[in-house]
């Protein structure tokens, strides 16, 4: 009767999983071996592992990676890729993330550079980090959208509050006037507060000619790599970005600061 009473009350307290561990446990007599702090020590990891797997998986849905399947352990180091191991391990361990750094994934198409940032993405979920993919245009249709029904305020808030933001597909397209300003604004808010993954076909060292306007190419630009006109500069608190080759390029900078 009192195991009974036990159960229902773990179970009012949403612990659930505790309790069929606990259940499991009476009925295994290998645990009768073993120390109350060892069985609660058991039942508490149960539940631990049973919520972060839950946490993950809220935090992928929410994410809509375009390749859920991409994780940093199946990443593709062949030659022609030139991808430096050491940038990845480094950028693995999410510390840029929790400092609010970027990371530009720049190399011709069908090279890998969605599923980097997927990867890199998947790997932030993992360390309990949220995050959202979004291909370019499509973020722009969204953010038109928003402006037309009055919303666009609130999307920019939500946005803002991302943990990672993957910006897939940058640069296909001469941006128009309005999209510059979407862009800027979106950098704005995440420039030393939130991470960024970016990912273009278009080299970081010609966006100054794609965006055309200097002004708000300068500011555009200094905002994620932390780079104007006049060279290098870094972004709010934070050294330049990460600027992953995905193929045939050069690491222009590591947002660890090396």
């Amino acid at each position: 009767m009192l195991t009974e009473q036990t159960m229902e009350k773990l179970k009012s307290l949403r612990l659930d999983v505790f309790a069929a561990a606990w259940a499991e446990q009476q009925k295994n007599p290998d645990h009768a071996s073993l120390s109350f702090d060892e069985r609660l020590g058991l039942l508490v990891d149960a539940e631990c592992l049973h919520r972060e797997n839950r946490r993950l998986g809220r935090l992928l849905k929410e994410a809509k990676l375009r390749l859920g399947q991409a994780c940093i352990e199946n990443i593709d180091y062949g030659p022609k890729r030139e991808l430096d191991k050491a940038v990845v391990r480094q950028l693995a361990t999410c510390r840029w993330v929790q400092e609010h750094h970027a990371v530009v994934i720049s190399g011709a198409t069908g090279t890998g550079k969605t599923y980097l940032a997927c990867a890199l993405a998947q790997q932030a979920c993992r360390r309990g980090h949220s995050a959202l993919y979004r291909r370019a245009p499509r973020l722009f249709d969204e953010l038109a959208l928003a402006r037309a029904d009055g919303t666009y305020a609130r999307l920019l808030a939500r946005i803002a509050r991302i943990d990672v933001l993957v910006i897939d597909d940058w640069g296909l397209a001469q941006p128009r006037e309005t999209e510059k300003h979407d862009l800027l604004e979106i950098l704005e808010d995440r420039c030393g507060n939130r991470a960024t993954i970016m990912t273009s076909q278009v080299d970081p060292k010609h966006w100054h000619q794609l965006l055309g306007e200097p002004t708000l190419a300068d500011a555009i630009v200094d905002r994620i790599i932390g780079r104007g006109r006049d060279g290098p500069r870094p972004c709010g608190l934070g050294p330049p970005p990460a600027q992953i080759p995905a193929c045939g390029t050069t690491a222009l900078g590591s947002c660890l600061g090396w």
